[in-house]
């Protein structure tokens, strides 16, 4: 029998607005029924005397919060007085303070830590202010026994430093936004869910991994959620609600399940050095950029061109000597990449081809045995980020790509997800030609995004993407060998198994159980076999080997 989960609700900064709260959170009740308790990020009291009548009635017991309540301390001098007590105490029936920092753990084993206030930026420290002593006393009784995992849930006022790495963009300014220590804190506690408030804003990160992925055991996903203002204006979202099995009941395969979306973490250096130090100072913004790329593909390399002694490729002069130019700077990531040619990430024994701004590689899972990927060598996130170098020598392994197929009696269908991905993936899935006609693969991308309710438009031909979807624009693009172009622009949700859903259809590839790339994986032995295999088999067409 699984265990009970707890209800939380979670709201950003109330400044005062108790009415406002507390009727919001009764009507939810009344829809979904009774949450088991409210956690307030912030600003929990306001400083105007509308704020300070409000509380009264609370104060006195003339009006209840209608559940049990838990807030964080002062963000600023003009809120200390409303707590007289740095461990907590309860201000009201129904309403607690936790303090200035610890660890609140609730009777069905939920594990919540909580630190109050802003980083301080002197000494001694203002009431409204954490320090690193503080932060050093909260972690160490926690992490110091060999069987600490993290926390089910960190409450902060301030933001961490940097959380926005490798994930989307929160619409703050992030030169100044949120505090090393936090970040650090964070990175140590090792939370499920994380919340803050203070900036004004909504914002919920994608989850990011607690561990080094073929380095480290699997761990449990961090989410991080900044929270609005009560009430705001602009109708910014400032209640989270969700259910949640403390860590201590949830059954450890569970626990450590990896969403689709998730992320390296945020706050983690990138060359594998570990930078979690013993004191909570602030993490440095700059990373050190990814190093040069060299693999040796057995024999030539493509494009003619081979590495000198620091692993660069330079371009050859008649009179062989080496060009007093610079090699060329590819777009680095800032971080972690699968897919960036220079990070330590990328799994070299797919490769099959590497160009001057391009790279061809062995899907992983695919469809077929001849189920590839065309990739941007630098990091650019879609096709519509690439400049015309990149596009040119992209179209030519398309084209290469093209005349291989047909050279084995199979056309190929090209698409593009540019929706919760970091690099661009251009997958390449050859379809035999006696199974379907290209009208056939045409007609089954649009029945099914007819039937999940998706507006698969046909573009012509020879449009530029780049008018059709700017930069940043979440879509979805199918390219036909005819030429014809399908286009679904993403506006919310978006099965991310789409493209290969459809190919792997009864009336493609019939191959339904291969849709699911996680399904379809083989032992690294095999895929050494089969990168092996096909870069022989394509290197008549591999325009990289021309001199």
């Amino acid at each position: 029998m699984g265990e009970q989960p707890v209800r939380v609700l979670v709201c950003g900064d109330v400044q005062g607005q108790f009415n406002a709260l507390f009727s919001r959170v009764q009507t939810i009740q009344k829809k979904t029924g009774q949450f088991d308790l409210l956690l307030c990020v912030g600003e929990f009291f306001g400083s105007t005397p509308e704020a300070e009548a409000e509380w009264q009635q609370f104060k006195t017991g003339a009006k209840k919060a209608p559940v049990h309540t838990y807030v964080l301390g002062a963000a600023s001098p003009d809120t200390e007085t409303w707590f007289e007590k740095a461990d907590g105490c309860e201000l009201a029936e129904n309403i607690t303070y936790l303090g200035r920092r610890g660890v609140f753990t609730g009777v069905s084993g939920l594990q919540i830590a909580y630190v109050s206030g802003r980083e301080a930026q002197r000494d001694p420290a203002p009431a409204h202010c954490f320090t690193r002593e503080d932060l050093s006393a909260l972690v160490t009784p926690l992490t110091g026994g060999s069987r600490f995992r993290g926390v089910d849930v960190l409450l902060t006022s301030q933001w961490p430093r940097g959380v926005w790495r490798f994930g989307n963009n929160p619409e703050v300014d992030t030169k100044s936004c949120g505090s090393g220590a936090i970040a650090h804190l964070a990175d140590r506690l090792k939370p499920r869910y994380h919340f803050s408030a203070l900036e004004g804003v909504h914002y919920e990160r994608l989850p990011y991994r607690n561990h080094v992925v073929l380095q480290e055991n699997a761990q449990h996903v961090s989410r991080f959620i900044a929270l609005a203002t009560v009430n705001n204006p602009a109708k910014k979202k400032y209640l989270y609600a969700f259910n949640i099995v403390p860590m201590k009941t949830l059954d450890p395969s569970e626990l450590v399940r990896q969403p689709q979306d998730v992320t390296e973490n945020p706050y983690r250096r990138t060359d594998g050095a570990d930078n979690r130090k013993t004191s909570f100072g602030a993490a440095a913004d700059d990373e050190e950029p990814a190093g040069q790329f060299f693999f040796d593909l057995g024999g030539r390399r493509g494009g003619g061109k081979r590495p000198d002694q620091d692993g660069r490729r330079p371009d050859r002069r008649r009179d062989g000597q080496l060009p007093p130019k610079q090699p060329r700077r590819h777009p680095q990531p800032t971080g972690p990449c699968w897919f960036c040619l220079a990070s330590p990430q990328v799994e070299k024994h797919l490769v099959v081809s590497i160009g001057s701004n391009c790279y061809l590689a062995v899907a992983k899972g695919g469809l077929t045995p001849l189920h590839v990927l065309i990739l941007p060598i630098g990091h650019y996130q879609s096709v519509v980020e690439l400049g015309s170098e990149v596009v040119q020598e992209m179209d030519k392994y398309k084209s290469a790509l093209k005349n291989f197929y047909k050279s084995k009696g199979q056309r190929c269908v090209v698409f593009e997800r540019n929706y919760r991905s970091q690099h661009l993936q251009l997958q390449v899935v050859p379809v035999p030609l006696d199974r379907c006609s290209t009208e056939d693969i045409k007609e089954a991308f649009m029945v099914q995004a007819e039937e999940q309710q998706m507006e698969l438009m046909e573009i012509p031909e020879h449009s530029d993407l780049k008018q059709i979807a700017p930069p940043g624009t979440p879509y979805f693009y199918v390219e036909l060998d005819s030429g014809e172009k399908l286009f679904h622009r993403i506006r919310k949700h978006f099965p991310l198994q789409f493209g290969r859903e459809v190919l792997a259809s009864e009336a493609l590839l019939n191959v339904p159980s291969r849709a699911d790339w996680k399904e379809c994986k083989q032992s690294r032995e095999e895929e050494e076999q089969s990168c092996k295999q096909l870069r022989d088999d394509f290197q008549p067409f591999d325009f990289t080997w021309d001199d």
